[in-house]
């Protein structure tokens, strides 16, 4: 294999890729913290994030797709939950390392469109949990 696709240990890199992919969307991320106060609709986070129902339902299926979410069907209706209590572990040294690298992330000259549309989003700068 590739020695840049793959660690030392032999561990292929492209599902950390597609992990932190499928987090690097300021709504994922808020999809994501409410999903971890418990179980939540499509409908009710239309609601709180004042989002179109197919934008939701769109950040939701890459979630899902990603196994990060998984649905609970009740009737004609299907109720979200997190499949990992890691996530949010994840998530909060995430915001550890941001406090301790400072402005870097931000300032970085790969990346710094992107920080800055994520901190001209409805997710705070810096706070990921």
């Amino acid at each position: 294999m590739d020695g840049c696709r793959t660690s030392r240990a032999g561990t292929n890199v492209d599902a950390a890729v597609a992990l932190f992919h499928s987090l690097s969307d300021s709504t994922r991320l808020a999809i994501v913290r409410r999903l971890a106060g418990g179980e939540v609709r499509v409908a009710d986070l239309v609601g709180e994030l004042g989002l179109a129902q197919s934008t939701v339902s769109a950040h939701v299926a890459c979630l899902r797709d990603c196994g990060l979410v998984e649905g609970r069907p009740q009737g004609r209706q299907v109720f979200y939950r997190l499949t990992r209590p890691e996530l949010m572990d994840l998530l909060a040294s995430a915001e550890t390392l941001l406090a301790a690298t400072g402005s870097a992330v931000a300032l970085c000259p790969n990346y710094a469109g992107d920080a800055a549309a994520a901190s001209a989003s409805s997710t705070p700068a810096g706070a990921l949990t």
